[in-house]
């Protein structure tokens, strides 16, 4: 059996079309019951973020990093290598575990607090080892990369429609952020600049062309609609 608006291949126990909604209606075929998924009354309810767990969290973070201060101290009798080990478990638990404290974590607050712990951590890393390179790569290279993202996840998450437009712009502005990338390497760390990032741009300006091209003609996206089912 096939949906008359879309065509897309249904189930003999469809009510509705799962793609377009249209309801099925077949005068020859006797639509079955399925069973429910839960038993009537006891349906699942939605529980809030155990503190228990997010506390073993802490702790899973917390005993490594005694663990490496009891090591760099026993080894070498002063801190030297702690810093980064214990940089790295913190930026790891802001990334995965700090959202985990709250029952409805917002994307557009933490993804920039992810970049902002990430930059902090790289000029760390550049202080300590008086590398040179954080000003000159690693702080303009993030910054624009955050730009990118928190500007889409916003989009995304403001909106609520329109994201094949937000995507594909998306896509289109990563092209870029390739070219600053080799740019960046050159001026850095005088890697030569051979024009590599052309090939990335190249496909990812397609790639964020095409998404705009469906979110434009909407005859074409409900082909592919049909075609991957999506």
């Amino acid at each position: 059996m096939f949906c008359v608006k879309c065509g897309v291949e249904l189930a003999d126990t469809e009510k509705a079309c799962p793609l377009c909604g249209t309801r099925v209606y077949h005068p020859d075929l006797v639509r079955g019951e399925a069973e429910p998924l839960y038993p009537k009354g006891r349906h699942p309810k939605p529980q809030a973020n155990s503190k228990v767990v997010n506390g073993i969290f802490i702790l899973l973070f917390v005993l490594p990093m005694v663990f490496c201060l009891m090591a760099d101290l026993q080894r070498n009798g002063s801190l030297n290598w702690f810093g980064y080990a214990a940089g790295g478990l913190l930026l790891g638990y802001v990334f995965f575990f700090l959202p985990l404290w709250f029952k409805k974590p917002t994307p557009v607050i933490f993804v920039p607090c992810d970049f902002a712990a990430a930059i902090v951590y790289l000029l760390y890393i550049d202080l300590k080892t008086d590398g040179g390179w954080f000003l000159s790569f690693a702080f303009p290279l993030l910054g624009a990369l955050a730009l990118i993202v928190c500007a889409m996840v916003t989009l995304v998450h403001c909106l609520g429609r329109g994201r094949l437009f937000i995507f594909g712009g998306g896509f289109v502005l990563m092209g870029g952020f390739m070219l600053l990338l080799e740019f960046l390497l050159d001026v850095t760390f005088s890697v030569a600049f051979i024009g590599w990032s052309i090939y990335p741009l190249i496909f990812l300006a397609v790639l964020g062309g095409f998404l705009i091209y469906l979110g434009i003609d909407g005859t074409a996206r409900e082909a592919m609609e049909r075609k991957l089912f999506f």
